[in-house]
């Protein structure tokens, strides 16, 4: 019997948890500032507890994080964080460093131990390690390829795999880069990563006289002069330096998407498939758990007749540094790479969600500007079929004042009225229950609709190798 894949989401707050789930996720994984790599997470312990009892009570799992690398001052919690495990109980622990994951099988042993993909599993002699001490699912590294990841599901039958399918992509082993450390003073290690990889490097020329100058390149000199980085090792091969309006990022990967080569990885019965994004919006949860919803769903229906670009669209609408396929093939390419343009760019944003529904009307929070006469579009959950609405006005939900535009701030909620959809309200409150979500076009400008199509005909074409 062919295993099952189940589809993991992030979940940084309660209310992307429960997103994730209308949307499509088997399970979530979270985790507290105290307890895990995520600093930024804004789950607390009372929302953790929420959100544990609404992911079991949808028959869902949740897994949390103890994943960071302790030094001698985080050791003395490491019997607070476990005493509070155990009262969560979550479906399993995400574990890194192996004197937590030996403190947790001493000291609280009926917890599912899973080891994280900071502790970089690329082989199936590492797995078979950590199965060896007690561990449930093993995460593999983003650097794992299909071939090593085939290998090692074949040779470790017994244990549950997890690989990454969908995220930003690391410089370094996932989340061992040294170089927030150097610069920034943030460990990555301790989930501080100042995230260096993105940013602006300017080049500068050192003169014989020890004085440092600015290359000022112009209108005028633009085209008289390349600059070119040669490694020692592979002499004649020339890396070239490029430095437009929007600067020069040396270090800035795209974003991995395995959608093209989900069937692949759904062939050789890996167990769990995650998405990487915990500090994303619940736009971005919802958005990428319906689109691999439904192809997970449509591939174990019929895998003969199944075709990844079926689903692309609504990736593509996310705001994104362009798409790789990460390891998956092997060695990256320079399309790997996005040289000119480090912020994420897409040709939609997120309009909002219905908070909650009161009789026949929907309380929708405002996560973006929106005029009289512009579109958005509802994402129905279990779908990829969306409902378009034009809002003429606005209501308030608090006020009741009317207004022709509205703007996004602290819980910025409107009313949409029965009279406001084209469908029957009973319907629509049957296709966007509590937390569905919207998004609106981008107006984007000449520069970065050229640049968008084509980072999307790199990955097309990244994808036909």
């Amino acid at each position: 019997m062919q295993r099952k894949s189940e589809l993991l989401l992030p979940a940084g707050s309660l209310l992307k948890m429960k997103t994730a789930v209308l949307y499509g996720a088997d399970a979530v994984y979270a985790g507290t500032p105290d307890m895990s790599l995520r600093t930024q997470s804004k789950i607390s312990l009372e929302d953790l507890q929420e959100g544990i009892d609404f992911i079991h009570k949808n028959g869902k799992k949740i897994y949390l994080t103890l994943n960071l690398f302790m030094h001698n001052r985080d050791v003395e919690k490491l019997p607070q964080f476990t005493k509070t495990l155990r009262e969560l109980h979550p479906d399993g622990v995400l574990i890194a460093d192996p004197g937590v994951f030996q403190y947790l099988k001493d000291n609280a042993p009926e917890l599912n131990r899973f080891v994280s993909t900071q502790a970089n599993i690329c082989s199936a002699q590492a797995v078979k390690f950590w199965q060896q001490q007690g561990a449930k699912l093993c995460v593999l590294g983003r650097e794992v390829t299909f071939e090593e990841m085939k290998e090692i599901r074949e040779q470790c039958p017994e244990i549950l795999l997890e690989c990454f399918i969908h995220g930003a992509m690391c410089m370094s082993y996932s989340g061992r880069c040294l170089i927030s450390n150097y610069l920034a003073d943030r460990s990555a290690n301790q989930g501080k990563c100042a995230h260096c990889c993105r940013w602006h490097y300017k080049l500068h020329l050192r003169l014989k006289d020890g004085s440092i100058k600015e290359i000022e390149v112009n209108e005028q000199n633009k085209d008289a002069f390349e600059f070119l980085l040669e490694e020692e090792f592979r002499p004649g091969e020339y890396y070239e330096i490029m430095e437009d309006e929007h600067g020069g990022y040396l270090l800035n990967s795209k974003d991995m998407c395995l959608l093209p080569r989900l069937k692949d990885i759904l062939s050789i019965g890996m167990d769990s498939l995650k998405i990487e994004g915990r500090n994303k919006t619940e736009y971005y949860a919802g958005t990428v758990a319906r689109a691999y919803r439904t192809a997970i769903d449509d591939y174990y229906a019929n895998p003969n007749e199944w075709n990844y670009e079926k689903y692309m669209g609504d990736l593509n609408t996310l705001q994104n540094r362009g798409y790789c396929l990460g390891f998956h093939d092997g060695k990256l390419t320079n399309i790997s790479q996005n040289y000119e343009y480090t912020r994420t760019l897409g040709d939609w944003l997120f309009a909002g969600s219905i908070i909650k529904w009161e009789g026949d009307e929907a309380l929708f929070e405002i996560r973006n500007y929106i005029n009289s006469g512009e579109f958005i579009d509802f994402l129905i959950p279990g779908s990829l079929n969306n409902i378009r609405l034009v809002f003429k006005e606005f209501q308030d939900a608090a006020t009741g004042e009317i207004t022709s535009k509205v703007s996004a701030g602290q819980g910025k909620t409107i009313r949409i009225r029965p009279q406001d959809w084209d469908l029957p309200i009973e319907q629509i409150k049957k296709l966007l229950p509590q937390y569905s979500l919207a998004r609106k076009p981008a107006n984007l400008n000449a520069g970065q609709d050229t640049m968008l199509a084509r980072k999307k005909n790199e990955f097309i074409t990244l994808c036909s190798k």
